[in-house]
């Protein structure tokens, strides 16, 4: 039995997670919360398997509480779950301890083998993906097209990559390493196709994960 914390600040959102959650045998939830702070004490009274956590509330939002718990070192493997398409916020929350990042919208099978994978040791990061220019807004896991093994980063592009992973700009990288900004365009585009990644976030989130930096 996979016991789940739910904290969110919206009662609906609340009831309708564990309505569907109940119809799993393998699925409890033993414990709910409307904001942040009382999030931190349904976690610390109930021990959940699973964190189930919405990025923004009341008092303490998503990521603080994360940090929060896992300064006290009682963080679970915890889901964040967000309405907005928010990268910082996906990468602050995995930076912070999170395992996983979901926007509310997707269907109750992914949300269920998220919360299933956290538990069973692993991480689950759900971002938003364009299509064309022209067709519709999907959602993809950010890491079907980047490599498992990825080929060997320079020390350079490691460098640049810790850099990246802070959220400062091409620019600032630049004046940090004292390198000419279209140097650090090469080796982030180096780093791109080293990684098998189309944009920043995605080479963050690969890079936090399989901790590069």
């Amino acid at each position: 039995m996979i016991r789940v914390c739910l904290v969110d600040d919206q009662a609906l959102v609340r009831s309708g997670i564990r309505a569907l959650l109940e119809l799993f045998d393998d699925l409890e939830v033993v414990a709910q919360a409307a904001d942040g702070e009382a999030g931190i004490e349904a976690v610390l009274a109930s021990r959940p398997d699973v964190l189930l956590l919405d990025v923004r509330m009341p008092k303490l939002n998503g990521v603080q509480v994360v940090s929060a718990l896992a300064a006290r070192q009682a963080l679970p493997p915890t889901l964040l779950l967000t309405t907005f398409e928010d990268d910082a916020a996906l990468v602050a929350g995995v930076r912070a301890g999170a395992r996983g990042y979901l926007l509310k919208g997707v269907t109750p099978e992914t949300l269920v083998d998220a919360i299933r994978t956290v538990a069973g040791g692993g991480t689950y990061l759900y971002a938003p993906l364009a299509a064309a220019a022209t067709g519709p807004v999907q959602e993809a896991t950010w890491r079907d097209d980047a490599f498992e093994v990825p080929d060997v980063l320079t020390e350079r592009e490691s460098e640049v990559l810790k850099l990246m992973t802070s959220g400062i700009t091409n620019r600032e990288i630049a004046l940090a390493l004292r390198l000419g900004e279209g140097t650090v365009r090469n080796h982030v585009s180096n780093i791109f196709s080293k990684l098998g990644v189309t944009d920043r976030t995605k080479a963050v989130l690969y890079a936090i994960q399989k901790r590069l930096v």
